[in-house]
């Protein structure tokens, strides 16, 4: 535990903390517990990343630990193969959960500072996108500015590797000490916006590379000659997130044409108004969009948290009643339906999931004589299995992954 009397001094003093928060911290001077709460202890910077509460102090989310986590990432980066990151560079997306835009351009600035060249999208992207462009561009690394489906006061972000999976090791570790090793906030580089543009280092992406993703998530259809597809009901909400754009595109491109969208849900909006915790793995927050369902005549709803990498679904049986099928349930529907009407599986296919997802999956697989792997829990696990057989470190071919907590891969467009 830290002296929080002291580090509350440090950034009350501190020249680099901006006249608005040094303010705000002024404000707080006589409440020694939000004091204590803020600056007992730092902010960790875990092996996915970084993750926390809104506010100033070293143990919150703000733009001067966003800077400090950064700058130690730009010192791993740049220790482990400098020119590989001066040449190919880092892309950085963001979702709509407040102080997002801030921290990615802040996140942007310090990199660029270090030299490293930023491709930052010009607006909120899902997750996967990110995933996708790390491996599209090239770059050596991605960052996504999210805290994926945790409560509206927290923000974080999440660090990618050229494989556009997860870290993991080494380089997790490695991220982390870089991070532990950066004191103090006078040694973050930081050069403005206009001079990161004049000297190349920042380049905003969007619509380009969105129609490269859509083509590639498209490409991964199994039955494209479903009859009357265009008129099957889909009721979708993004849950004020990332979701609605990419998703309500992919749907309709693939001919699906009745898409009903929850319209209190459909913009982002970081505060999460309908349902304050956007977590798709709760029922409670399909209750809007069965209410549409109900009135378009649709039997089924999806739900994507906001930054789009969880995908939850309601559905509606015959007698009318609705349930929530879980993410075993659901992964255990998508292995069957592709080991089932996917052409031309391979000798060495492979399914990979977690430790803690259901045994079923065994049995799936070796009824469709495909070998079934297992990871540790989370998806950047599952990133690296795929990498392993991509450099031939193990003899399998990927086709389907996903984890019980509602995430799920077809295709190696992403991890």
């Amino acid at each position: 535990m830290k002296n929080y009397m002291k580090e509350y001094k440090i950034w009350l003093n501190s020249p680099f903390i901006d006249k608005v928060d040094r303010e705000e911290l002024e404000s707080i001077k006589d409440n020694l517990k939000e004091i204590e709460e803020r600056f007992y202890t730092e902010l960790a910077f875990g092996t996915g990343g970084l993750r926390g509460v809104r506010g100033n102090g070293i143990n919150r989310i703000n733009k001067y630990m966003i800077r400090k986590a950064t700058q130690g990432f730009a010192n791993y980066l740049l220790e482990v193969d400098t020119d590989a990151v001066k040449k190919k560079g880092v892309v950085i997306a963001y979702d709509c959960r407040i102080g997002s835009i801030e921290y990615s351009l802040n996140t942007a600035l310090v990199l660029a500072a270090n030299g490293i060249p930023v491709f930052l999208f010009e607006s909120l992207r899902s997750t996967p996108e990110l995933s996708f462009a790390v491996r599209e561009l090239g770059t050596q690394a991605g960052i996504v500015v999210t805290a994926s489906h945790n409560p509206v006061e927290y923000n974080g972000y999440k660090v990618y590797w050229n494989d556009g999976a997860q870290c993991v090791e080494p380089h997790a570790s490695g991220i982390v000490n870089g991070v532990k090793n950066v004191k103090d906030l006078g040694e973050i580089k930081l050069i403005t916006k206009e001079e990161a543009i004049t000297q190349g280092l920042l380049t905003y992406i969007g619509n380009e590379m969105d129609n490269k993703y859509i083509e590639a998530i498209k490409k991964e259809q199994i039955i494209t000659d479903i009859p009357n597809k265009e008129n099957y009901k889909i009721v979708y909400t993004p849950l004020h997130g990332t979701g609605r754009v990419p998703v309500q595109r992919v749907l309709e491109e693939c001919g699906f044409k009745s898409i009903y969208t929850v319209p209190s849900q459909e913009m982002p909006d970081g505060t999460f108004p309908t349902v304050g915790y956007a977590n798709p793995e709760d029922p409670a927050v399909f209750k809007l969009g069965i209410e549409l369902a109900e009135i378009k005549g649709s039997t089924i709803v999806m739900a994507n948290d906001p930054d789009a990498d969880r995908l939850g679904i309601a559905v509606k049986d015959k007698k009318g009643t609705w349930s929530y099928p879980n993410g075993n349930q659901v992964g255990l529907l998508l292995m069957e339906f592709i080991l089932k009407f996917r052409k031309n599986i391979p000798s060495n296919g492979a399914i990979i999931s977690t430790i803690v997802s259901t045994p079923m999956l065994d049995a799936v697989a070796k009824a469709h004589n495909v070998t079934m792997y297992r990871t540790l829990t989370g998806f950047k696990f599952i990133g690296e299995k795929i990498k392993q057989f991509e450099d031939g470190v193990l003899d399998g071919t990927y086709i389907f992954g996903f984890e019980e907590s509602y995430g799920y891969l077809v295709g190696t467009h992403a991890r």
